[in-house]
């Protein structure tokens, strides 16, 4: 850990203001923001990530260098260099600043150090929180690969896997979080809290490249509406209000940063105002890639959640920020966190189930719903 927290120390940087792309460029989607770890475990921040920041400026020199300042301290450095200049005297660099995918990365540890940037480690959410002041950013933190540099947005799977004597065939779908395409969305059927819908309506008016049915709802009432169970946030917005559910909630930021959240949690989260969608079912299946389940406490007490089975959804959170959207038939919740697990999930929770259990891939089912849903979870490709 201790390591780790040096490395990103070594990368974190300010933001800079960059010089005006051109029509094309800006058609493009941009890249998602995240601290960048390369093999030899140095950290390194996008220099953009910092504009939150008060009191922190850039400026891009016409020598093609930029300098960062934070009060009376300064940074001057340039793309490739292993030197700085801090506070006017030369220092030699950790790693070199690079450029890629039109954004700066830069060494962490040398803004941490010289502008009072202190850092704190997630590793459930596989993220840095970076503070200067009052002001506070969190990012993910990806190693190895930097984000938008080549794979597929999105992909599908169909796989085997067995759990015990029993073997399952699910169908998978992966979804590249940083990818700058990628976009998330929680959508309800109708477009209103109490209506149904076909997952697959949801998914092509949503645009939507993918879907897979969301929260629990009231499927057998014999009236109208037909409640979602849970919270539901669009947008930043919440469609649907929980107040002392303990449920498992998915959420996620605008950079994509995902996260599962305990119901009890979720509401000084959503207040902070860093929630940009978010969805809530349960119960939790992993936690930092084992098996945890706590079904009782999150209030199930369906016979079909603590110990049947049936037609399952799940979703996952891979430790390099991949999203795993699964559906499987005849399996347990204990059954379906051992599937979550073997397919490379890092933290994973349950969805509804039964004759919801609906994917929706590239203008077709992979998994067809036997009713119509309540609310989704889509990705759009832009």
């Amino acid at each position: 850990m201790k390591k780790l927290l040096a490395v990103l120390l070594a990368v974190l940087l300010p933001f800079c203001v960059l010089p005006a792309v051109s029509t094309t460029a800006a058609a493009l989607a941009a890249p998602k923001l995240a601290v960048y770890v390369d093999k030899d475990n140095r950290s390194f921040i996008p220099l953009r990530a910092l504009n939150d920041f008060s009191g922190m400026t850039s400026v891009l020199k016409s020598s093609g260098s930029i300098e960062i300042t934070k009060g009376s301290s300064s940074i001057l450095l340039t793309a490739g260099q292993a030197s700085a200049a801090v506070n006017g005297k030369s220092r030699t660099l950790d790693g070199r600043p690079f450029t890629a995918g039109g954004i700066m990365y830069v060494p962490l540890s040398l803004i941490s150090s010289t502008l009072g940037v202190s850092i704190q480690w997630n590793k459930t959410a596989g993220s840095i929180t970076l503070t200067a002041g009052e002001d506070s950013i969190t990012l993910p933190v990806l190693s190895g690969v930097l984000p938008g540099s080549g794979g597929p947005a999105v992909s599908s799977a169909s796989r085997t896997y067995k759990v015990g004597s029993k073997s399952f065939k699910v169908q998978t779908v992966t979804v590249s979080l940083l990818h700058p395409s990628v976009k998330l969305d929680v959508v309800l059927a109708g477009n209103q809290a109490g209506k149904t819908e076909a997952l697959g309506s949801i998914a092509k008016r949503s645009n939507a490249a993918v879907a897979i049915n969301g929260t629990f709802f009231d499927a057998y009432t014999d009236g109208a509406y037909k409640a979602p169970y849970g919270y539901l946030v669009s947008g930043g917005t919440m469609l649907k209000n929980s107040p002392g559910d303990r449920r498992t909630v998915f959420a996620y930021d605008r950079n994509l940063l995902t996260e599962l959240i305990p119901g009890n949690e979720f509401m000084a989260r959503f207040k902070a105002g860093t929630v940009e969608g978010a969805l809530q079912a349960g119960p939790r299946l992993l936690v930092n890639g084992a098996v945890a389940l706590n079904v009782t406490a999150e209030g199930f007490k369906d016979p079909k959640i603590q110990t049947g089975g049936g037609a399952r959804s799940a979703l996952g959170i891979t430790r390099d920020h991949k999203l795993i959207l699964l559906t499987s038939g005849g399996a347990t919740i204990r059954q379906l966190a051992e599937i979550m697990k073997q397919a490379g999930a890092y933290q994973a929770m349950n969805l509804d189930g039964g004759a919801s259990s609906g994917l929706y891939y590239n203008g077709k089912y992979l998994t067809t719903p036997g009713r119509l849903i309540s609310n989704a979870l889509v990705v759009q490709t832009r």
